[in-house]
């Protein structure tokens, strides 16, 4: 959802989280096309990649113990750990040589210099040295110089609220209401049919040629036949209920995110569920008015 909007910096977390890794692969692979064509930046970390998802990233940032142990180019990681000493043997994939090079339980396999006492290297050594070799040294080099503002895009920062018109938002939401209310035909149809059902049962409940209305007790079977008849219509709109609240935490997080406002989701419902609405109550109507009596001159 969030790539529909002008967004060109992507961050994400963690989005590999119940995934198989064949998955993981297609949707990394997905977002960086889409970096690619939009000219966008995406920063995503992720716990033990598959190595044909490591391969997909051009850059790595390496964390561990609140340090940052590496910060560069994918292809020179390895490069950077052999000079520390630790080599990743052919068998291991990177993303696994590098959670695990940092660890002091697993540190000590990938000691590569046999001719020198391996020692444990901390997390923050790794940093310190990190910070003179050449890709470290050149990252700050390029930080030391200030961003020219001048080669700041217009559209790169956004000044409205919403990314269209009112007029557009609106006509998005409706064209999405109207698919919805496509795809879930079968219910619309089957509310129509129920109404119509219900009001031929109900003509042969109060069915009579005259109801009399000279006394209360009369009146009361005017009441009850108005009072069925008001259930009937208005329960049979809650057969959309269900579909209304599982909508609500989708709307709530587009709105949230300000990918529309309240009344471009709201308004398109009303529009399009009046007519609905007018028109089963005109087959109510029809149907019962005058078979029940309510108008005895018609009769």
């Amino acid at each position: 959802e969030m790539l529909v909007g002008p967004s060109k910096a992507l961050l994400m977390d963690e989005i590999s989280t119940g995934l198989d890794s064949s998955t993981t692969f297609q949707i990394v692979k997905f977002i960086r096309q889409f970096v690619r064509v939009m000219d966008g930046t995406m920063l995503m970390s992720l716990l033990q990649p598959a190595p044909e998802t490591y391969n997909l990233f051009d850059d790595i940032i390496l964390l561990s113990e609140g340090y940052v142990v590496y910060q560069g180019d994918r292809e020179h990681v390895l490069e950077f750990f052999e000079s520390m000493g630790f080599k990743c043997p052919e068998r291991k994939g990177v993303a696994d040589f590098l959670q695990e090079v940092t660890s002091k339980k697993d540190q000590e396999q990938y000691w590569s210099d046999k001719d020198a006492p391996y020692r444990y290297v901390t997390a923050k050594e790794f940093s310190e040295a990190y910070s003179h070799y050449r890709g470290g040294q050149q990252l700050a080099a390029d930080l030391r110089i200030p961003y020219d503002k001048t080669k700041s895009h217009p559209a790169a920062l956004e000044t409205k609220k919403y990314t269209m018109s009112n007029w557009d938002l609106f006509k998005a939401c409706f064209s999405r209401e109207w698919l919805l209310m496509k795809r879930n035909s079968f219910l619309y149809i089957f509310k129509t049919t129920q109404i119509t059902i219900m009001s031929l049962i109900t003509m042969t409940v109060f069915l009579r040629i005259k109801m009399k209305h000279e006394t209360i007790a009369d009146g009361g079977k005017y009441f009850g036949a108005l009072f069925f008849s008001l259930i009937n219509v208005m329960f049979n709109g809650f057969a959309e209920l269900a579909m209304t609240v599982s909508r609500l935490p989708v709307f709530y997080k587009q709105r949230d995110f300000l990918f529309y406002p309240s009344w471009a989701f709201a308004l398109p419902i009303y529009v399009l569920r009046i007519p609905l609405s007018v028109l089963e109550s005109a087959l109510w109507i029809i149907l019962t008015y005058y078979t029940i009596g309510f108008a005895p001159s018609a009769s």
